[in-house]
């Protein structure tokens, strides 16, 4: 699928040289002067769209300042969610900046550069609330998912779970975007939704508890933008990035706005196989 190119550049201010020199640009930001990112914008709060059609969220005020970082303008090329994996196989963008949860069958196609850790829980409406108090209570329970996300794998796994323990298994219900995981539990087509744990708790607290989040947390791992497998020269620049935001505190900044401290990490890190998840 052909993304829809968003033509929206981000002015960029001029840093100091020193600070430019302890970030390994990629021969594309040199010649461009451009910074050249694949988001969904249909995730808030990481990324989506504000009232005045502009691209927002935390992913996006981060690429901002990144791209700010290096004097480079920002590119935001729109590509759903499940297409930009394949994206960068295809040489089509540099960087997927989607907030990846690395996972071991996604490592076989890309590599990651880390930002955020956080894991799975479950929303349901609030009076659902508690009746639930571990995977198992999940077992039979209608739970929407997005395709393709980190979510969509925890549901397997649970589900796994629940059949071993002779219970009756999670009956996974994909959809193709979160909204529509959303849609699903306040109509009552389903009893539960899957989500990250950080957008979990930033919809419960915009929606003013239309959802609330489940006890219980599920897979925590770390989360982080994908490049292309093997690309060791875009995923140093991100990572160099990625510490310097750090670093100046630009990042805690960000990740305060959006109340996401609990997801920050104090170092940034270059995943390319499964073993490296967990150190």
């Amino acid at each position: 699928m052909k993304a829809a190119h968003l033509g929206i550049f981000f002015a960029a201010a001029l840093v100091q040289n020193a600070v430019g020199a302890e970030i390994p640009l990629i021969d594309s930001v040199k010649s461009s002067g451009t910074l050249s990112i694949a988001s969904g914008l249909d995730y808030a709060p990481f990324e989506f769209v504000d009232p005045n059609g502009q691209p927002a969220g935390l992913d996006v005020d981060l690429a901002n300042a990144a791209a700010k970082l290096i004097s480079a303008k920002l590119d935001i090329q729109r590509i759903p969610f499940a297409s930009q994996i394949p994206s960068l196989a295809a040489g089509r963008v540099k960087v997927a900046w989607a907030t990846f949860t690395v996972k071991e069958d996604r490592l076989r196609q890309v590599d990651f550069v880390t930002f955020l850790q956080s894991g799975t829980v479950a929303m349901v409406l609030p009076d659902k609330r508690d009746s639930i108090s571990g995977a198992h209570s999940l077992c039979g329970m209608r739970v929407a998912v997005q395709t393709g996300s980190a979510a969509d794998f925890t549901a397997d796994k649970l589900s796994e779970s629940c059949t071993k323990s002779n219970l009756p298994k999670i009956e996974k219900l994909i959809y193709p975007e979160q909204k529509d995981t959303i849609q699903a539990v306040l109509t009552g087509r389903a009893d539960a939704r899957f989500d990250d744990s950080t957008a979990a708790g930033y919809y419960e607290q915009t929606s003013k508890g239309k959802l609330v989040v489940a006890p219980g947390v599920y897979d925590i791992l770390p989360l982080g933008v994908a490049v292309q497998k093997g690309d060791k020269a875009t995923a140093e620049m991100m990572q160099a990035i990625f510490q310097q935001l750090i670093a100046n505190g630009e990042y805690k900044a960000i990740l305060d706005k959006y109340g996401m401290s609990l997801a920050a990490v104090e170092k940034s890190r270059i995943i390319t196989s499964v073993n490296e998840i967990a150190e």
